[in-house]
């Protein structure tokens, strides 16, 4: 079964957000200053939100772990 994903990109704000899941909750801070996790109620992940993406542009790559909270 197929599983929606919302993108979306802000040119103006330089703010991408991802949702796997449309439901309530709220953004809080990984270890990246730029990246956010969006979490429901239990702590689950259901999507995350990048500040200054084009400011990621001249990287090659990084990585964060996004997960449940203990």
């Amino acid at each position: 079964m197929a599983k929606e994903v919302i993108i979306w990109y802000d040119q103006e704000g330089d703010y991408l957000e991802v949702l796997f899941e449309k439901k309530e909750g709220y953004f809080r801070e990984t270890a990246n200053d730029a990246i956010m996790e969006k979490v429901d109620k239990e702590g689950n992940v259901i999507g995350f939100s990048i500040l200054k993406v084009s400011a990621l542009k001249d990287r090659k790559a990084f990585s964060l772990i996004l997960k449940k909270a203990a």
